[in-house]
């Protein structure tokens, strides 16, 4: 019998991209990855996974692709793991009468103008914002709403373009920068509008959501502002309940308010005080390894979930007693500089592996690759997981864990090694 395939458009190019198509394997279903460039992908080549390729920024590229894979055999399920591409195979699996997720609640998610309009509407907390075109729109916004502001895109991922603004020049300088870009780092064309919105000051978390079930609260760790880049989760939160059922209780509002409620859910959220407000819902997995995290806390795969899913199986993520705890935090550097050579990097992992507490250390740079100072999710160069029964403990492990790992970077005083 011809074994089934699950069709993977696209992926993350760090995190779980790589375990969908293990956890697909596992399950006795061949991945097959649809993409534009395999190259941009090293697992697909190391886990010999079978790469078609196509020009996925063209919904009817994608949905040509899977009917002729159809040729070769059955076809389980379409999913991503990828922002970009979760409404594009939303489309392709309802065209192919496959489970999924309702196309038009994703795309009115990945929008994060209309998903505010939706979630106001539902009665769903949110900052104050405004959707704008142009420099002048946007510091105009940003008179009526107060500095400071943030800006970003309207559709984005991982903190792209996101920054904090402090004054009507700072506004429109940044405005020009966002709307004259027409397409996206991945070359996918996008909207030029961009949205200007209040800045929320209380602590940031995540809620990850299935169905319409809150699986675990997560503390977020950001970087310096003006940017907002994610160093660090926690799992769980180390929160009072009633904070944490506030929260789930918010994000899962926010889900049904978008009409989601299939499959996995990544839900962000500040809170002051008693002010619970959603900061944006994606309608796709967590990235930042939040995944391993929740499988290290909970026993719960939420890889796995998010495939079964996809191909009609039952997906097995009840919330669970939670008995540990885990964190996780990422190394970014502070100047420009360099990573060491391959005995330096070697050392480097070593010593953070060797922390008491510490699941895992990589790094994903090559030896001797230049470094600078991350602005989004692309500048983090590495991680450590750290797992305790206690949260001060994983969290001071996956610290102390860091600092070992950070000996890998060198400034520039001199020249990289070959």
């Amino acid at each position: 019998m011809t074994q089934p395939m699950l069709l993977l458009v696209e992926s993350n190019t760090t995190g779980t991209g790589r375990q969908f198509a293990q956890r697909a394997r596992s399950r006795g279903i061949r991945p097959v990855l649809l993409c534009a460039d395999p190259g941009r992908y090293p697992y697909v080549a190391e886990d010999d996974v079978r790469a078609v390729v196509v020009d996925t920024a063209d919904e009817h590229a994608v949905l040509a692709a899977a009917r002729r894979l159809q040729e070769d055999g059955p076809i389980a399920g379409v999913t991503s793991s990828s922002e970009y591409y979760v409404a594009t195979a939303a489309a392709t699996a309802r065209a192919l009468g496959l489970p999924g997720p309702d196309v038009e609640a994703v795309r009115d998610c990945r929008d994060k103008a209309r998903q505010r309009r939706l979630l106001g509407e539902g009665g769903v907390a949110v900052p104050a914002h405004e959707r704008v075109g142009t420099a002048d729109e946007a510091r105009a916004a940003a008179d009526r709403i107060g500095c400071p502001v943030v800006l970003k895109p309207v559709q984005g991922s991982g903190s792209l373009g996101v920054r904090l603004c402090a004054d009507g020049d700072e506004v429109a300088a940044h405005a020009a920068v966002l709307t004259a870009a027409a397409v996206n780092e991945r070359g996918v064309a996008v909207p030029r509008d961009i949205l200007v919105e209040e800045y929320l000051r209380g602590d940031e978390y995540s809620v990850e959501v299935f169905g319409h079930t809150a699986v675990v609260v997560i503390a977020k760790h950001l970087g310096p502002l003006p940017d907002f880049v994610e160093l660090g989760h926690d799992a769980p939160a180390a929160l009072p309940e009633a904070d944490a059922a506030a929260l789930r209780e918010q994000a899962v509002r926010a889900v049904k308010a978008l009409g989601l409620g299939w499959g996995a859910a990544h839900v962000e959220l500040r809170m002051e005080g008693g002010d619970v407000r959603v900061v944006e819902v994606n309608p796709r997995l967590a990235g930042g390894m939040i995944p391993e995290l929740v499988r290290h806390v909970l026993g719960i795969d939420l890889v796995d979930g998010q495939v079964c899913a996809a191909v009609g199986a039952d997906p097995a993520v009840t919330p669970q007693a939670i008995s540990r705890t885990a964190a996780i935090r990422f190394l970014t550097a502070d100047r420009r500089g360099f990573l060491g050579d391959r005995i330096g990097t070697e050392r480097a992992l070593a010593a953070a592996r060797a922390v008491p507490h510490t699941e895992t250390a990589v790094l994903y740079r090559a030896p001797g690759e230049p470094v600078e100072p991350a602005r989004d999710f692309r500048g983090r160069l590495g991680h450590v997981i750290a797992t305790a029964d206690d949260a001060a403990l994983s969290g001071g492990a996956a610290e102390n864990a860091l600092r070992e790992l950070a000996g890998a970077l060198h400034p520039t005083t001199g020249e990289s090694p070959a």
